[in-house]
């Protein structure tokens, strides 16, 4: 499945692109006068090959869940157990990606990928009227990556491949665009880990405080991400090793969601950290799926900022969240909505009957 999907992905019409910049120009505005909203736009219609590319909706929150055998490093004040809690959050709607997505007409999608203790929530009795679960786990959390690789092989695939299924699950329900959501505790610090492998940049540029750490902590937390790559030394172009030496059952998963999106053609909208990171073993996997790439917000992770700037995707929004769950990525939905509907809605000078200069 993951060869096959990574197969799929193609680069962006270009003829696509060539006629949404040709109707930008003849619209009743100032050329660019909409900045960044005009090439987001073009590349829309050069990920759907027409223009202009359809609108992207309904939208679909995936939120992958895992636990981390590197919070036995004291990485994080948060218990464990914090992670299965929150998905019985999600799944009541108590969330703030559930007041976000309610506010965007989102559906929000739960996947266990490896939490580590029981879930509060039987995933059959989810999903008739509000949130869903998919049970999905390929263990429970992963190994200390200071120790040993936090997965094997096998079990990164299989979490690749989960993000592939659900992708192309969500799509063939119809949603026309792809947000990005994590629940894991301790899993900034895998993040900062795959940002350093996949960009190069030294350990304490990439990690951040996540929840809100004390300088102690932070410490620590720079010092295990440092351990791990100096002890497994993952291999930048193989993002398949990358993973499965320091990343998250989530971030793996997260990889295979965006690639299932751009072999679909289907926009996905980037939330922060962990969502950027996972775009880098996506795009090391397939460098053609960037195309697919929406970069929802900034987040306050510098980790962020070092992954899109590796990316060269500029973020939407910029207002200081680190909170995950996909909330910047729904936050910029509405702008992403916009760039589409500008190029199916807004009159031609010629059609008006406005002068052009």
């Amino acid at each position: 499945m993951l060869e096959s999907t990574v197969a799929a992905i193609r680069p962006l019409d270009e003829a696509a692109m060539a006629a949404a910049r040709e109707l930008q120009g003849r619209l009743t505005k100032p050329a660019g006068s909409l900045g960044a909203l005009e090439p987001l736009s073009v590349r829309l219609a050069g990920l759907a090959g027409s223009c202009p590319p359809p609108l992207p909706e309904p939208a679909a929150v995936a939120i992958f869940a895992g636990d981390h055998g590197v919070h036995a490093q004291g990485v994080t004040p948060w218990p464990q157990e914090v992670t299965a809690q929150m998905i019985g959050n999600f799944l009541a709607g108590g969330a703030v990606v559930n007041a976000f997505a309610r506010q965007a007409g989102a559906s929000v999608t739960v996947v266990d990928v490896g939490v580590a203790t029981p879930l509060p929530v039987d995933p059959a009795a989810t999903g008739a009227a509000g949130p869903r679960l998919v049970a999905a786990n390929v263990r429970a959390g992963t190994r200390d990556m200071t120790g040993t690789a936090a997965l094997t092989r096998d079990e990164a695939r299989a979490a690749v491949e989960t993000g592939i299924r659900v992708a192309g699950e969500l799509v063939a329900a119809g949603a026309g665009i792809l947000l990005t959501g994590d629940m894991g505790i301790g899993n900034t610090t895998p993040a900062a880990a795959l940002v350093a492998a996949f960009t190069g940049a030294d350990p304490a540029e990439v990690t951040g405080r996540g929840t809100g750490v004390d300088d102690e902590t932070y410490a620590r937390k720079v010092g295990v991400v440092r351990a791990a790559l100096a002890r497994h030394a993952p291999d930048p172009t193989d993002p398949l090793g990358v993973l499965a030496a320091v990343g998250g059952l989530e971030h793996a998963a997260l990889a295979g969601l965006i690639l299932g999106a751009a072999a679909r053609r289907v926009p996905v909208l980037l939330d922060g950290v962990i969502a950027v990171s996972a775009a880098l073993a996506a795009a090391a996997f397939a460098p053609d799926a960037v195309g697919a790439m929406i970069a929802g917000h900034r987040s306050a992770e510098p980790g962020a900022t070092v992954a899109l700037r590796h990316l060269a995707l500029e973020p939407l929004v910029d207002l200081g969240l680190r909170l995950g769950e996909g909330t910047g990525a729904l936050l910029a939905l509405p702008v992403v909505t916009g760039a589409v509907r500008v190029l199916h809605e807004v009159a031609t000078f010629d059609s008006a009957g406005v002068a052009e200069k």
